[in-house]
């Protein structure tokens, strides 16, 4: 079969700081490559609609998937999918991804029949499963993870092993597009996937059931190899928790000579538990590291259940420092906030030297807070749900609360990017114009036409076209965490961890369930 992969639009945040390679179909495309079909990817982050329908005239797919990670691309993806079935009537149009995992009836219903189903969890575990399925005229139900209008399929799956499949890298035609900061240009790599955490706000343990998985030291350092970009994003949730997995990698990438800049994401107690894995990955490039602080104080810490105390905190940020990282931070700005507390966190962010990246609460589909919040929403257009609108009741009248909101990240922007950085931040400009790449260079300009109080109080006015169904009354008693899981909970087993390593997960976070 023809298969086309489909990544959608950029959203607000990615339209400025970074922009990704979508590394989850290009591990989907890679498995269905491996299964003999003939496969191309085409990311309209990087291209236009007009690309698209160009590529279906010339490419003549029997097959379409969708990649359904982020909420707020629901509209779009359900747009193009109902287009594309009008031109197509008998092409195979099927979605996947994290957020449309936790979603699925509810897009199948929006999608008025142009979406033949929703394959939940791991894609590149069961997409060969679901094109046979569908080549042979198979009941797609038997297809683990599938849903339609008419039921669901077994359970999801895993991949056997993270070594099985590789990314299809050499179906993106705009490499150069992708970047993360001055990491520009740069690819994305899988080093473990999974987070045996659970903080209420983040859905990433319900999707995989609090499993961790890694890839092996030997296949990670053969696939940096063959990847041209200088610059590497580890995309794993928390970094590192299992420190031999870190060192072992390390050392891959010392013995192949390989020369990279990595930027990654982990935990304050993970850093400052396994301080000598970060120290050797500053000897062989890590250059950038991002903490999910996510509160300043012990109440919103406790709310988004991270047990981590301040002072861990600041000691992390300390440690991170000494190594001559570049650390970047997210904090999340709570609906409550007033005018006093946007003034404090400004203040606390100008008092430290690194870079501050302010979310807003958002209830998801899958995280604890969705369960909890949820009847609470002020909007249902899925639209919105991309962690820069506010869609809950805030105290300040919403049109401030933006105000403040965009104040915020306009001091903090031009704390790293304005004229009082102008010196440093040309400089790299300039080295990256020269060899080609602009990407970070048009970043810097792009801020205030991307976030601006008027255009976020525009999409809310504009009338929605998609919803998210209402909650049911009487659903507000104390959530099921089971009810929240895609790929249901194994428990220890399901874990690459250490017996150290595990007692260390249970101890920093604030529930006992598994």
């Amino acid at each position: 079969m023809r298969l086309l992969a489909v990544h959608p639009s950029s959203l607000m945040y990615t339209k400025v700081f970074l922009r990704l390679e979508p590394l989850g179909l290009e591990l989907v495309a890679g498995a269905a490559r491996n299964k003999g079909h003939e496969v191309e990817i085409i990311d309209l982050q990087v291209e236009k609609h007009p690309d698209y329908w160009e590529r279906i005239e010339r490419f003549r797919p029997h097959a379409i998937c969708f990649s359904g990670n982020y909420l707020a691309n629901v509209p779009e993806i359900i747009d193009l999918c109902k287009e594309t079935r009008r031109r197509l009537p008998n092409v195979f149009l099927f979605i996947g991804g994290h957020s449309i995992s936790f979603i699925a009836r509810d897009v199948l219903a929006l999608s008025d029949g142009a979406i033949n189903c929703v394959l939940k969890g791991e894609g590149d575990a069961t997409v060969g499963l679901l094109l046979e399925a569908w080549e042979q005229g198979k009941d797609l139900l038997t297809v683990p993870g599938v849903v339609t209008m008419e039921g669901d399929g077994p359970p999801p799956i895993f991949i056997e092993s993270l070594d099985e499949v590789r990314p299809a890298r050499d179906l993106l035609r705009h490499r150069r597009k992708y970047f993360i900061g001055t990491l520009d240009p740069a690819a994305s790599i899988e080093f473990a996937r999974g987070c045996p955490w659970d903080c209420t706000f983040c859905s990433a343990w319900t999707f995989y059931g609090r499993s961790y998985r890694t890839a092996s030291a030997k296949v990670i350092g053969e696939e940096l190899q063959e990847i041209k970009e200088p610059g590497i994003f580890i995309v794993d949730d928390v970094a590192f928790v299992h420190a031999e997995h870190g060192m072992a990698i390390a050392d891959e990438i010392k013995r192949r000579n390989i020369q990279k800049e990595y930027y990654l994401e982990t935990r304050a107690d993970v850093l400052m538990r396994n301080k000598e894995v970060f120290a050797v990955w500053k000897e062989i490039g890590l250059s950038y590291i991002f903490i999910g602080l996510e509160a300043v104080d012990a109440e919103g810490l406790k709310r988004f259940r991270k047990r981590v105390s301040m002072d861990r905190n600041f000691e992390a940020l300390e440690y991170a420092r000494s190594l001559d990282l570049i650390v970047a931070i997210n904090l999340i700005a709570d609906p409550s906030w007033d005018r006093e507390r946007f003034e404090v966190i400004r203040q606390w962010c100008l008092e430290i030297p690194d870079i501050v990246n302010i979310s807003v609460t958002t209830p998801y589909p899958g995280t604890e807070i969705w369960e909890s919040e949820s009847r609470k929403l002020t909007t249902r257009d899925y639209r919105l749900f991309d962690i820069q609108h506010a869609v809950m009741p805030t105290t300040l009248p919403l049109r401030e609360f933006y105000e403040e909101l965009v104040k915020t990240q306009q001091i903090l922007n031009n704390k790293h990017l304005g004229w009082s950085a102008i010196k440093d931040t040309l400089g790299i400009a300039l080295r990256l114009a020269l060899r080609g790449q602009t990407n970070f260079l048009t970043m810097i300009w792009k801020f205030n036409s991307v976030f601006n109080p008027e255009l976020q109080m525009a999409d809310h006015a504009q009338k929605p076209e998609y919803e998210m169904p209402l909650k049911p009354e009487g659903t507000d008693q104390k959530v099921d965490r089971k009810t929240l899981y895609v790929h249901g909970p194994a428990g220890r087993k399901s874990r690459k961890l250490d017996d150290a390593t595990e007692k260390f997960v249970d101890e920093t976070r604030m529930s006992t369930v598994d």
